[in-house]
């Protein structure tokens, strides 16, 4: 286990590189959100269009292939609170699946790099598990606003 997270390759080959890309992300992330001395981790799969597919009817009765799932473990509030809720033995705060065909489909799809797209699945899905979503237009800007920040951070823009 990494010091935030975990990576797993499903269904497709490792590759050192989006694991690198990953870390780079993801130590932004929690140091944006002042995360990083808590102790708490999240899973990131990778993997293909089929198996996303799959988890995205099993688990949200859509039966399409997406570019990113969500599974958080803690609600927003309980979010805010966390250092209430850790104790010496790590939290996992969820689980983030990103479609890597789907990933390389959607960089071409708006013109910028896979490293860039990859990075914005990781940032989105971050921060659906830290309790942001974009249902409402309000939430939505919010949202928005953070993963640009952290993009941004890391010069990764359009």
């Amino acid at each position: 286990m990494e010091k935030y997270f975990e990576i797993e390759f499903r269904n497709i080959e490792e590759n050192v590189e989006y694991n690198k890309l990953i870390h780079y992300v993801l130590e932004e992330c929690f140091k944006t959100e002042n995360l990083q001395n808590l102790n708490i981790y999240m899973s990131i799969i990778l993997t293909n269009s089929e198996e996303i597919r799959e988890l995205n009817k099993k688990y949200r009765n859509i039966d399409k292939e997406t570019d990113v799932l969500s599974f958080p473990m803690f609600e927003k509030e309980e979010i805010q609170n966390l250092d209430k809720y850790i104790g010496n033995i790590p939290e996992v705060l969820g689980d983030i699946v990103i479609s890597i065909p789907r990933v390389k489909e959607q960089a071409k799809e708006y013109g910028h790099s896979f490293e860039r797209e990859l990075a914005y699945m990781i940032v989105h899905g971050f921060y659906h598990i830290i309790g942001e979503d974009h249902i409402k237009e309000e939430d939505k800007v919010i949202m928005r606003k953070k993963e640009e920040n952290v993009l941004n951070k890391l010069n990764l823009k359009r």
